[in-house]
């Protein structure tokens, strides 16, 4: 694995400043599990008949940032990345994807998550979650996502041992 380039939240933040560098501590952690892997390695699968891999993950977690940020705020309606219905499953069928494919993707909707964070007033603001059926705060759509990188974070750090033996945060 490369070096650790990540920035840890702070120790003393406000509310937002801290959920803030929790999330973006997540997403280089998750970024940095894949850095240094071929593709081939990437798509590696943790057991049979488990389809998952880092790569699923990446594919999984553009998913998770779409149906959290841009459909809750912006878009209900926006298409998922992976599947014609709300099927995260299928972001894990990652065989004949490629690192370029799955970081392009998420890399865009980290980017509008961002935008969408950045752009609010507070952290009260009020979206729809479609697939909650109800309105939610920007407050919870940050926490729910902190905690799907985290869990999966925890995947990655098997998935890369599994690779080539590394580990480490």
């Amino acid at each position: 694995m490369t070096t650790d380039h990540r920035i840890g939240p702070p120790h003393f933040g406000d509310e937002r400043e801290t959920l803030r560098a929790c999330l973006e501590f997540h997403r280089a952690t998750l970024a940095m599990k894949c850095e240094g892997l071929t593709d081939e390695e990437l798509r590696s699968r943790s057991m049979p008949p488990s389809t998952l891999s880092l790569l699923a993950l990446v594919r999984h977690m553009a998913e998770v940032e779409r149906a959290w940020f841009r459909r809750t705020f912006e878009d209900h309606d926006a298409p998922m990345v992976w599947s014609d219905t709300v099927d995260f499953q299928a972001a894990y069928d990652a065989s004949e994807s490629s690192r370029a494919e799955a970081f392009t993707a998420w890399e865009a909707e980290v980017e509008n998550s961002r935008r969408i964070e950045r752009a609010a007033a507070s952290l009260d603001l009020a979206g729809y979650q479609p697939r909650w059926d109800e309105e939610v705060s920007l407050r919870m759509v940050l926490l729910h996502v902190l905690l799907e990188y985290a869990r999966h974070n925890g995947h990655a750090d098997f998935l890369r041992e599994g690779v080539d033996g590394v580990t480490g945060a």
